[in-house]
C-alpha cells in the first residue's frame, strides 16, 4: 500500500495485481479520531471515494477495509485459511479476551468449538429457556414506572444476571455490580487510542478489569470440576473428547470470560435497538403485544419462539440497523488476492456488517425501521447470501445465536405483557460507537405498568 489512491498496481511473481486505494489521512494518529466520532459517516465516505475496498491509518496500523457481500462471503468463507481470526482481533482486545473461542484459530478453533458445541444444542437450550423464565419475570418486576426509565441499564443487568444463572448456575450477590463493570471497562478498552496502563484509562481499566474476572471464575474451578451441575460452566470444567483431552482451568477461565460477555452484551444492544424501536413505532410494539397475549401465558415454551413471527421479524431488523459487533477484524497469513486486488500477508483487515446493512444495493430505504424487509414477500436479506451477517459467517459464525434468539424473546414477551413505554417523537437514540455501539444517553423511555 502507498500513499497514493491512483496506485496502478505491483507485479508479484510475473502478474500484475492493482494496488489497494487510500492514504495515511493525519500524521500519527491518522483516522483515528475520524472513524471514532462518526465512524458510519467516515466509512461512507471511503466507499463513495474508493469503493468497496480501501486503506487508512487507524490506531496506528494500516487497516484495510472491505465492504458488501462480496467481501463479508470471501472473508467468513476463507477458502484456504487466509485470514486469522486470532491476530486480527488480538490487537484489539486480545489481552483482555485471549484464547475466547472468538481468539482461536483454524483446527484450534474447530477442536474447542465442537467441545463448546455441546452446550447449545437444542436440549440444552429447551433447558436455559426454562430457567431463565423466572429469573426474567423476578428482575422486571423490580422495574419502577418513571418517566426516565433507563432500558440500558435496567437491561444490561438483566442480561448479566441471566447469564450467570444459566451458564455458572449462581446468582450473582455483592460482587454484581464490580463485575458488570469489569465486564464494560475490558470491552471498552479494545479501542482505546493509548495503548498502555496509564493510571486511569482505558487501557488499564480493561487489564484491571480482566485480573477481576479471572479471579471471579478461578476461586470457583474447584467446585464447578468436581460438580454434576448441567450449568454452562460446570460442563466446560468437565468436558472431554473421546481421546481424553480436557480443558486446562486456563481455558475454562478465557472460555467463560469471552461467553459471558457476548451472551449478556450483545442480547442487551438488540433489545436496546428494539425497545427504541418499538417506543418510536407503537403500532409494532402493540402487533407483538397482541402476539404475546394470543400465547395465553406469561412465560414462553421453547415450542412457542417460531409463534412469535412479528417478534422475529422486529429482532431480524435491529440486528439489520445496529449489528452488535459492527466491524470484524482478521490478518492476512498469506498473500490475498481479492477481485485483482493485492492484500499482502500481513495486513490488517476489517469486514463491517454494520455498514454493509445500510448500503442501499441491498435495502430499500436503509435508515427506515422496517421490519417487514424480511417477511417472505420481499427477503431483502436474500439479495445476497452475505448482506445480512449480524451473526458474521463461516467457521467463526457466532456459537451462541439460537441462544440470543430465545433469550431476547423470552425477555420482551415478559415485558410486553407488564409494561407499555414510549419516547418523545422527536427523541432519537444517541449511539455510542468507540467499543460496541450502545445508546450513549442509557435510553430513557417513559415506563408505563399495564394493570
Amino acid at each position: 500500500m502507498t500513499t497514493q489512491a491512483d496506485a496502478v498496481g505491483v507485479a508479484v511473481q510475473g502478474m500484475q495485481y492493482k494496488q489497494i486505494p487510500g492514504d495515511r489521512g493525519l500524521p500519527i494518529i491518522g483516522y483515528t479520531l475520524h472513524s471514532m466520532a462518526d465512524p458510519m459517516g467516515f466509512a461512507r465516505k471511503r466507499y463513495q471515494q474508493f469503493g468497496e475496498i480501501s486503506w487508512a491509518n487507524v490506531l496506528g496500523i494500516n487497516m484495510v477495509t472491505m465492504v458488501g457481500g462480496d467481501a463479508n462471503q470471501f472473508v467468513f468463507q476463507n477458502r484456504g485459511d487466509l485470514f486469522s481470526n486470532n491476530q486480527g482481533w488480538d490487537f484489539f482486545i486480545g489481552k483482555f479476551f485471549h484464547r475466547g473461542i472468538m481468539l482461536l484459530d483454524f483446527e484450534e478453533h474447530r477442536h474447542h468449538r465442537r467441545i463448546m458445541q455441546n452446550a447449545f444444542k437444542k436440549p440444552v437450550l429447551v433447558e436455559y429457556l426454562s430457567e431463565m423464565n423466572e429469573p426474567i419475570a423476578r428482575g422486571i418486576r423490580r422495574w419502577q414506572p418513571s418517566k426516565k426509565f433507563h432500558i440500558f441499564t435496567q437491561i444490561k443487568q438483566l442480561t448479566l444476571d441471566l447469564a450467570t444463572e444459566v451458564f455458572m448456575g449462581e446468582q450473582l450477590g455483592p460482587e454484581a455490580d464490580s463485575i458488570n463493570q469489569a465486564f464494560v471497562d475490558t470491552v471498552r478498552a479494545g479501542t482505546s487510542i493509548i495503548r498502555f496502563p496509564v493510571p486511569g484509562g482505558r487501557w488499564k481499566k480493561g487489564l484491571d478489569g480482566r485480573k477481576l474476572l479471572e479471579d471471579f471464575f478461578r476461586s470457583r474451578i474447584a467446585s464447578k470440576r468436581n460438580s454434576d451441575g448441567n450449568d454452562l460452566f460446570s460442563q466446560l470444567c468437565r468436558a472431554e473428547t473421546e481421546e481424553g483431552h480436557r480443558f486446562s482451568d486456563d481455558d475454562v477461565i478465557n472460555h467463560m470470560i469471552f461467553l459471558m460477555m457476548a451472551a449478556h452484551d450483545t442480547s442487551t444492544i438488540t433489545l436496546c435497538t428494539m425497545f427504541y424501536h418499538l417506543a418510536k413505532n407503537p403500532e409494532w410494539q402493540e402487533r407483538l403485544r397482541a402476539e404475546s397475549r394470543a400465547l395465553n401465558k406469561e412465560k414462553l415454551d421453547f415450542d412457542d419462539l417460531e409463534a412469535l413471527e412479528g417478534m422475529t421479524l422486529v429482532m431480524k431488523e435491529a440486528l439489520r440497523l445496529c449489528a452488535p459487533v459492527p466491524s470484524i477484524p482478521r490478518k492476512t497469513v498469506k498473500d490475498v488476492v481479492y477481485k485483482g486486488y493485492l492484500i499482502p500477508k500481513g495486513s490488517m483487515i476489517s469486514v463491517s456488517p454494520f455498514f454493509t446493512h445500510s448500503m442501499e444495493e441491498y435495502w430499500t430505504e436503509p435508515k427506515k425501521f422496517d421490519p417487514l424487509r424480511f417477511s417472505e414477500g420481499r427477503r431483502e436479506d436474500k439479495r445476497h447470501a452475505y448482506c445480512y451477517v449480524p451473526f458474521g459467517g463461516g467457521a467463526h459464525m457466532c456459537i451462541g445465536l439460537h441462544f440470543a434468539d430465545l433469550q431476547v424473546k423470552a425477555i420482551l414477551h415478559q415485558v410486553l405483557l407488564n409494561y407499555r413505554w414510549s419516547v418523545d417523537k422527536n427523541y432519537q437514540m444517541p449511539i455510542d460507537m468507540t467499543s460496541l455501539p450502545v445508546p450513549a444517553d442509557k435510553l430513557p423511555v417513559k415506563l408505563e405498568r399495564i394493570d
